[in-house]
């Protein structure tokens, strides 16, 4: 389910990892899970599994689906996904097999 309260991004951006599927907004799987000022990390059980280095060319950052092939041979993990920027937060939770559900929102850090 939405929370009540969206986030669709900052004023420069719309969130372009989210996806509104029926009463949830999901991550879309092509989402670059990049560093930087902000940026995303992984974890599991609380568990870093990924944090990235803010020094990587664009290209050679993962994408949301390697995560989501690690989590397929554990699933029954608290896999979450967590964006935090200046102007925006957003942590998605896996729900099942290719789905990261937006389970909570809010402005950022900034």
């Amino acid at each position: 389910m939405i929370p009540d309260t969206i986030h669709i991004g900052c004023l420069n951006c719309g969130g372009g990892e989210m996806l509104r599927q029926g009463d949830e907004i999901i991550a879309k799987l092509n989402t670059v899970i990049y560093g930087g000022f902000g940026g995303w990390c992984i974890k599991a059980d609380s568990e870093y599994i990924y944090y990235p280095n803010e020094e990587l060319p664009w290209d050679e950052y993962p994408v949301l689906q390697d995560f989501e092939t690690l989590a397929r041979k554990e699933p029954h993990r608290d896999w979450r996904a967590i964006l935090t920027l200046p102007l925006r937060e957003a942590e998605y939770q896996r729900q099942g097999e290719n789905r990261w559900v937006l389970i909570r929102t809010s402005e950022g850090f900034a």
